[in-house]
């Protein structure tokens, strides 16, 4: 689980299980981090809701703070736990992503191997 989460309603009223349920599925997401970036990885959560027209709009943003980077995603849809997954679903993605720059041991393996390659074709 992450350490840090804070979540905040703005116009409406979060009960427990909203609160579970977010924690519970933005928590989840230190599984694709690497070790050292969970120690200090932070994330706030805000939970908007909205009426206009006689439609209900939800939005979830979530700001995760990781060493280096700033993730800010937002979703809105006409459910609260919907924003919430999918919010969650583009935080993973972007957390691999994040993962595999960062921690790779071969960044930038591909790029002495081409320098070699055209190094050896030039110097001819």
């Amino acid at each position: 689980m992450i350490g840090r989460i804070d979540i905040a309603g703005v116009h409406t009223e979060l009960d427990e299980d909203l609160v579970k349920y977010a924690r519970k599925k933005i928590g989840k997401l230190d599984r694709f981090m690497s070790r050292h970036v969970k120690d200090s990885a932070h994330a706030a959560i805000k939970l908007k809701e909205s009426k206009a027209k006689d439609k209900k709009k939800c939005t979830c943003e979530v700001i995760m703070m990781l060493p280096g980077e700033k993730f800010v995603v937002t979703e809105t849809t006409m459910n609260m736990y919907a924003a919430i997954d999918i919010v969650e679903a583009k935080l993973k993605n972007r957390l691999k992503k994040y993962k595999e720059q960062k921690d790779s041991p071969r960044a930038g393996s591909k790029d002495r191997k081409v320098r070699k390659i055209f190094g050896k074709i030039l110097s001819r």
